[in-house]
């Protein structure tokens, strides 16, 4: 029997490898993206525009239809979550619930993450994301913490993937 020493992957805390999963999951969307098949199929490319009409003079108040649900917040949360299953998704609610998700490289824990869209401004008080973790242990799935910094990383990557949305749809800053 040969006895491997252990990967660096494995000497990271779970919550900084979800956060590596989170910083190669738009990696991983852009191959995907970029296949060849898409052009030879004649597909038009996607266009980035999440609204009609350029309300960006104040402050970001861009919204979903008449919901109270900022559309840059509500699209960054589901591009950068989208890399776990959602198990519900309400834009009018401005509420993004995902299943649990289990890493690759770890196949005793899961995460799952909630991600609510509170206010129509573009802010970071208009987001409140939640992160809850369990492990396998002696057959069960308990609850564990995340690491402290969790959730505010991955409340940056949202709204800093809302602000990239807005600036590609001539908002502004």
């Amino acid at each position: 029997m040969t006895v491997r020493p252990p990967s660096a992957i494995h000497r990271l805390s779970p919550s900084a490898r979800l956060l590596g999963v989170l910083a190669l999951s738009p990696i991983l969307g852009l191959t995907a993206c970029s296949s060849p098949r898409r052009a030879d199929a004649g597909l038009a490319m996607p266009q980035n525009h999440l609204i009609t009409q350029d309300r960006s003079a104040s402050g970001g108040d861009d919204q979903i239809g008449k919901s109270g649900v900022n559309a840059y917040l509500w699209r960054g949360a589901i591009d950068t979550l989208s890399f776990m299953p959602f198990a519900s998704a309400d834009a009018i609610g401005g509420v993004i619930l995902t299943d649990w998700y289990t890493p690759p490289a770890t196949k005793n824990e899961r995460f799952k993450i909630t991600a609510y869209v509170l206010s129509r401004n573009l802010r970071s008080d208009a987001l409140r994301v939640s992160v809850f973790r369990q492990a396998f242990t002696d057959g069960q799935w308990v609850d564990t913490p995340v690491a402290p910094n969790t959730v505010s990383d991955i409340t940056t990557r949202i709204l800093i993937r809302a602000r990239q949305l807005r600036a590609d749809n001539g908002g502004g800053k």
